[in-house]
Order: C-alpha cells, then structure tokens, then sequence
C-alpha cells in the first residue's frame, strides 16, 4: 500500500528545513541545516547499498531529517528535546505511534557514546559521524571546534585535539561498509592528531 499524500519525504523535509532556516542560532556552526541535510544523503546512500525496504527507509529518512531538530532549544539534551518534537509533530504527519517510537529510538542512539540496536540505528549513527572518515574530516571538525569553543565545550585547540584523540579512540563505526571505508581513514586521522602533540 503506498504512502498517503501527508507522509510525502518530500513535504516533511521542506517544512523542517524551513523550521532551522527560521529558528537555528548561527552560533551552531556544525549541527546547521547542512549537517542534517548531509546525514539525509548519507542515509540515502545506504538506502540504496543495502536495498532498505520503503516503510523503513521512509522511517530511516524521518529520523535523519529529525536527529538534531532538538539542538535549536537545548545544546545538552538536544536527543530528548528532539524526540519531544517528533512525538508532537509527527502524528500530524500520519504516522503512527509505533512507527514514531522507532523514529525516537533513531534519534536516541545518536546519543554519544552511541548505542544502536538494529540497522536503522547502526546506519543512522554512522551517518552522523560519516565525516570522521573522509577527507571531510578537518573543514567539518573545524566548524565543530568553534562550535564548542562558542558553547564552551573546549576553551583551546589543545583542548579541542585531546577531546579528538579520545573521541577518536572511543568511537566505532557499526555497519560493515563503514568498517571497511570510513574506520581506516578515521585512524589515519587519529594517528596525525597524535603526533601533531607528540603521543604516541
């Protein structure tokens, strides 16, 4: 059965880009209406390379145009800020509370240190941190750092590389193409921030 009119991605994307356009401080240089349009094409991309099924991948679309909606109202708890809109929001939208529950566990796992439970988590979560692993990785962090710096996360580049180097190190990608593609070109990353402070 196809999807009602309401449920139209194309609609819902529209009216949540305006939403950020209209109501997201400039102060966030990183999670910018240009984060959640990339995470949006990279949850495409896995669409596609793993033939996700329609109702998941509408889901999966959902919650990447959502994942960060909640960062314009609360920098520290943006995820349950977030999932508070989405549960306002979306039965306007037609969709049902199950399948708004699953939106919310998307969002949820985005959460650091992240923890998905199935493939829509695991790809949803590696499409978020997509970045770390592609030659992306110093022009998006560097939108990061004065993002921090702004919000007081780090007060320094030192600061801003050791929280790198124990993210880095922390960090796991989930799905098996980013394992094998984005995991090596993250260490090759780590590796360079070490020996910029000589650590080994």
């Amino acid at each position: 059965m196809p999807l009602s009119k309401r449920r139209n991605i194309r609609k819902l994307k529209a009216f949540v880009v305006e939403k950020i356009q209209k109501e997201i401080p400039a102060t966030l240089t990183y999670h910018g209406l240009h984060h959640t349009l990339d995470v949006l094409r990279v949850c495409n991309d896995y669409i596609k390379r793993l033939s996700i099924q329609p109702k998941d991948a509408h889901l999966l679309r959902t919650a990447a145009l959502m994942h960060d909606i909640g960062i314009m109202w609360n920098y520290q708890n943006h995820e349950e800020q977030g999932m508070d809109f989405v549960r306002n929001e979306l039965p306007k939208w037609d969709y049902s509370q199950a399948e708004i529950e699953r939106v919310c566990g998307m969002i949820q796992a985005t959460r650091i240190p992240q923890n998905p439970m199935n493939i829509l988590e695991q790809i949803i979560c590696d499409a978020d941190l997509d970045y770390l692993g592609t030659d992306q990785f110093y022009s998006i962090g560097e939108t990061l750092f004065k993002e921090f710096i702004v919000y007081g996360v780090v007060k320094n580049e030192k600061e801003w590389d050791q929280l790198q180097i124990n993210f880095l190190t922390n960090h796991s990608y989930h799905t098996d193409f980013a394992k094998r593609n984005r995991q090596p070109v993250k260490m090759k990353y780590l590796n360079e921030i070490k020996a910029k402070w000589n650590i080994d």
